[in-house]
């Protein structure tokens, strides 16, 4: 299985195993549709592959010969000089983002526009710390919201999630607060786009609510909103006496988080230790 997702993504970066060292994939993602495979490096490629072409050309290169052309590619452009997540804009397939962990932007390309040029940037608010000094710049996760193909959020590395409306401006409407100045991993909407889930690098999921209520999006006129729960993971799995027992459990980074498409109301995450 390594070796054919080593094959997979050296072809999917334009060359054999060297330049997957050296630029290496940092974020894949297919569309709605699995068709088309958006992808990005630490140096910066934004590439947007026809999957069924790129897997034909990857079982090719099982003979020894792979010569990539980039002219196959629907997309391949440098966008910044580190990219870290792609995602399809679920209600809008003709759009993918992307930004970095060193960079306050998101870039939205068209994939159906010929053009090196994104048809939106977004930026983000410095974030300012109690001393006055300007906090960590970088964003680490993108998601869209299924049925508004102009709103957006993005997490950051000071504990944030920003919420755009791009119909109105180019730089957040609303900021979902975790009260932690600690950088947020991933993040996650649920399918009927009622709450926001962040995970942190210190081992806590957050859970805010989009519907209305106290801590919800519904009061516009308070620019930051507080989480409605926080979960503690190790505080969680502390209550699973086969696993207690069988390993000392303590607070933990957080990877990544997904909802099981097949049932909405399951959770999973990826702690550090894999």
């Amino acid at each position: 299985m390594s070796d054919a997702y080593e094959r997979l993504t050296s072809v999917a970066v334009g060359g054999d195993c060297e330049p997957l060292r050296r630029e290496g994939i940092s974020g894949l993602e297919f569309d709605n549709k699995g068709i088309y495979l958006a992808s990005v490096t630490k140096s910066g490629c934004l590439t947007v592959h026809d999957f069924e072409a790129l897997y034909c050309l990857c079982s090719n290169s099982l003979g020894g010969s792979h010569v990539d052309d980039e002219r196959k590619h629907l997309m391949h452009i440098s966008v910044l000089p580190q990219l870290d997540v792609v995602r399809w804009n679920l209600a809008n397939q003709d759009e993918v983002a992307c930004t970095s962990m060193t960079s306050n932007e998101i870039h939205i390309f068209d994939i159906g526009l010929i053009s090196t040029k994104p048809i939106a940037v977004l930026r983000k608010r410095p974030a300012v710390t109690v001393h006055g000094c300007e906090g960590p710049k970088g964003l680490t996760d993108i998601a869209f919201i299924s049925s508004d193909k102009s709103r957006l959020l993005a997490s950051d590395m000071y504990g944030i999630i920003n919420i755009w409306d791009r119909r109105a401006r180019s730089v957040p409407c609303a900021e979902l607060i975790s009260n932690s100045n600690v950088a947020l991993s991933s993040i996650q909407i649920d399918v009927e786009n009622q709450f926001v889930f962040g995970a942190s690098k210190h081992g806590n999921i957050y859970v805010w609510d989009l519907r209305g209520g106290r801590t919800s999006l519904a009061f516009h006129k308070e620019m930051n909103h507080p989480p409605l729960a926080t979960l503690k993971v190790a505080s969680l799995l502390e209550k699973i006496e086969s696993l207690k027992v069988q390993t000392d459990i303590f607070p933990k980074e957080i990877h990544s988080i997904n909802l099981n498409p097949s049932c909405p109301y399951q959770l999973a995450f990826h702690l550090e230790d894999g």
